[in-house]
């Protein structure tokens, strides 16, 4: 069996939809049934109706549930990398301020009860949906893993950080808010406060800007 990041990514629609607004009332009804249901069980009978749309009208844009379930999950992702504009648009040389900013994206992001479900519901899919699955994280973990990479890559050639291994580097960073508040989350247990979650913010940023701190 292939590894997730061996396998090809589905590609999203091409150029902007013909009717902008249709294709986001699909999108928020898939979002909806997909952390309700998750994807075997999502009807697309279902999807349609809400979005006030023909299942034909569905496929045109998106080749199969699949499919429509990946872009679901990208355009969650999107949330952190598009709202960045992606890593090119972060400062090479000023590291802690990059790194703020996509920590407090993804901090955001793993706090929310939608993706929560969605931790929730592919954990317990793992190994009898594979699809769903590689989707979630191909367009989850591997892509901001990427990005981030992408622009500690661009740090440690401005001198500002020094990162042999820019991929692992990126893991590690964004692996430290997946502890005991995610934890908590995950479990439907008390979450952390706004306090914590900051406090933990700028802790995370301080010991991973220390650790790759340029070579003198």
């Amino acid at each position: 069996m292939r590894k997730p990041e061996d396998m090809e990514p589905t590609k999203p629609p091409r150029g902007r939809p013909r009717d902008p607004e249709r294709y986001r009332r699909i999108l928020d009804a898939a979002r909806q049934h997909f952390d309700a249901h998750g994807l075997v069980r999502a009807s697309m009978d279902a999807i349609a109706a809400d979005a006030g749309v023909s299942k034909m009208t569905i496929y045109s844009h998106f080749k199969s549930k699949e499919g429509l379930f990946e872009a679901a999950i990208r355009e969650r992702t999107d949330r952190v990398v598009g709202g960045l504009a992606g890593a090119e648009s972060l400062d090479p040389l000023q590291p802690r301020q990059a790194l703020m900013a996509i920590g407090e994206q993804f901090l955001t992001l793993t706090r929310e009860e939608q993706a929560l479900g969605q931790f929730r519901s592919m954990y317990g899919a793992a190994g009898a949906q594979t699809e769903a699955c590689s989707a979630f994280y191909r367009q989850g973990a591997q892509r901001l893993i990427a990005e981030v990479a992408a622009y500690l890559q661009r740090a440690d050639a401005a001198g500002a950080l020094t990162v042999k291994h820019p991929r692992q580097a990126a893991d590690l960073f964004l692996s430290m808010f997946l502890g005991d508040g995610h934890i908590r989350g995950l479990l439907m247990l008390e979450m952390p406060s706004e306090k914590e979650n900051s406090e933990q913010l700028r802790e995370c940023v301080r010991v991973f800007l220390a650790a790759y701190a340029p070579s003198r």
